[in-house]
């Protein structure tokens, strides 16, 4: 993909060099040696960049007597992501919820780019989908071992019947890698099929129905980021629970 934000050429100019080094070091070459960094890399950083400047912006900004506008939307997310977290993991969900707060917004700002005319959203781009995906499967495996011990975990892919055991065990391990899968291709063919539509009524009708249609990408990028944290937070549930 031929870089076209400034961004991109920036980040190219000063690292460039060193992204080809490490790529060359995992025995990977890149498409364009002059610039290895491609765009949804670059927005991505800046997603990344927005939203820790956010969390330092109201964590500064702290106050119990006047809560800055910044604070209130902030503790309206925490209350929304923390809701839900109770709901489906249930005791012990806060040690997850800045977790699943970051796949929330970082998702939804991603997803949102893809309004500004001239910028792709770089959910629809697989690696990244596979990106987050990835880092979801690990962070709930972790938190599943770390709760429930080796053997306990290991234990719920087993089944409660143990002349099936052999049988199963290697199912469930399959059935939880496929959850990547599952989780990338989501999130990755809903953003891909919602900026393609929005792409074709621009250039049928220039103007009047592309709003509409901007408003439906508006409401599937909030719905694939819902999705996608929802997701995350059943399978932490199934991970650290004692139960099954």
């Amino acid at each position: 993909m031929p870089e076209s934000l400034a961004l991109t050429k920036i980040l190219n100019a000063i690292f460039g060099s060193l992204a080809v080094s490490l790529m060359h070091l995992f025995g990977v070459t890149p498409a364009n040696p002059a610039a290895p960094i491609p765009d949804f890399f670059a927005l991505e950083l800046l997603v990344a960049a927005v939203l820790v400047a956010f969390f330092l912006a109201v964590r500064l900004t702290l106050s119990v007597e006047k809560p800055a506008p910044i604070q209130q939307f902030a503790e309206l997310i925490h209350e929304f992501v923390g809701g839900q977290a109770e709901q489906i993991i249930g005791h012990g969900s806060e040690k997850f919820q800045a977790f699943t707060t970051i796949i929330f917004l970082f998702v939804l700002t991603c997803n949102l780019l893809g309004l500004i005319p001239g910028i792709d959203a770089p959910t629809k781009f697989p690696v990244v989908p596979l990106g987050l995906a990835v880092a979801t499967f690990v962070f709930y495996n972790y938190h599943g071992f770390r709760a429930q011990g080796i053997k306990g975990y290991l234990g719920h892919f087993a089944g409660p019947i143990w002349w099936i055991a052999p049988l199963l065990f290697p199912i469930e391990i399959i059935s939880h890698c496929a959850r990547m899968m599952s989780l990338t291709i989501r999130l990755y063919a809903n953003m891909f099929a919602g900026d393609l539509v929005t792409l074709v009524f621009f250039s049928l009708v220039p103007i009047g129905i592309p709003v509409i249609f901007l408003g439906l990408h508006v409401m599937v990028s909030v719905i694939q980021a819902f999705v996608f944290m929802l997701l995350s937070m059943i399978y932490l549930s199934q991970a650290v629970s004692h139960e099954h």
